[in-house]
């Protein structure tokens, strides 16, 4: 199978942002080369090498997103992604610096690179109980730790992303045995999967993408927790009458916002809403948005560029 290989040229503080849009239009993989990254290994003396070329800890702003789009979605698909560049340089203007944004591509022949890139995963740890691990790999769990399995075709959510990782935090400190969690936006089900792990009483998930339906219903039958999730193919919460203790969603700023009038009707009183996907210039917003349907903010949390709120209704 061929694959059209794509780098777009951003800034570290940009480099995530890119990345969430690539997200959308690929199963395949998305990459951040950024030599920050090596220096901060070195200075936090994570990693040592014998030798760095100097050259490499120079400041430099060029950080490399990259992408794999099937070579026959590539027409269709690069038209979007630069559609999505120009809102999102729109949205950032004056805020945050996205660098030159030229994108190249070349193609590449991609029947290995399933294989390349599970080599990367390996279990991760969120909070105190969820260890979110690759199907492949087997893992000796704790006793008090609860293992979320998720399959090779992990586009929509690993946990590594900060976004998911507070969201999976906060979730652990409002969930009872009683919960009954929504999650708006499920992609690969992660969320509502560890809530079922955590001891949820039942999970509604929704999406509008339909690849990511089907990895999140598929998630929940090799978690062995399909029997308490319901995953909808559906545009947020407009037909659904489920109310729930806990909801979830981790988008971005604007649709959250968008949000915001239809959440009093499905979460219950005295409820939390769990919000993600938040950069600073739209926190803010947010907050603005959410609080004006009588929800009172709870909690605040933040790594790398993003922010994850928590409000009580």
């Amino acid at each position: 199978m061929k694959f059209t290989e794509l780098t777009i040229h951003t800034t570290s503080e940009g480099s995530e942002l890119i990345a969430d849009i690539l997200w959308r239009y690929t199963n395949y993989g998305v990459a951040i080369s950024d030599v920050k990254d090596v220096i901060a290994l070195q200075q936090n003396k994570v990693m040592y090498w014998d030798y760095i070329d100097e050259e490499l800890l120079s400041e430099r702003q060029d950080v490399l997103v990259k992408a794999f789009v099937p070579k026959d979605e590539t027409a269709k698909t690069l038209p979007e992604i630069r559609a999505d560049l120009e809102v999102l340089s729109s949205n950032c203007a004056g805020l945050t610096a996205l660098g030159s944004l030229e994108t190249t591509t070349r193609e590449v022949e991609g029947d290995d690179w399933i294989e390349i890139w599970k080599t990367h995963f390996r279990p991760l740890h969120i909070g105190e109980r969820i260890v979110v691990c690759p199907e492949w790999i087997a893992y000796d769990k704790k006793p008090w730790e609860e293992v979320v399995k998720l399959d090779s075709n992990m586009a929509f959510g690993t946990g590594e992303h900060e976004t998911t990782s507070m969201c999976l935090k906060l979730l652990q400190q409002y969930l009872t045995p009683s919960s009954v969690c929504i999650d708006v936006g499920c992609g690969s089900g992660i969320l509502g999967i560890s809530a079922i792990k955590l001891g949820a009483k039942y999970a509604y998930l929704t999406d509008i993408d339909y690849v990511a339906v089907e990895s999140a219903k598929h998630n929940s039958e090799i978690n062995d927790v399909a029997e308490k999730v319901t995953v909808a193919h559906s545009n947020l919460l407009d037909d659904a009458d489920i109310k729930g203790d806990i909801m979830l969603a981790n988008i971005t700023a604007e649709i959250l916002c968008n949000l915001a009038p239809s959440i009093p009707k499905n979460l219950k009183a005295g409820g939390t809403l769990i919000l993600s996907g938040i950069i600073e210039s739209r926190i803010e917003t947010v907050k603005t948005a959410f609080s004006a349907q009588g929800l009172k903010l709870d909690k605040t949390l933040k790594e790398g560029e993003w922010f994850a709120l928590s409000f009580k209704l």
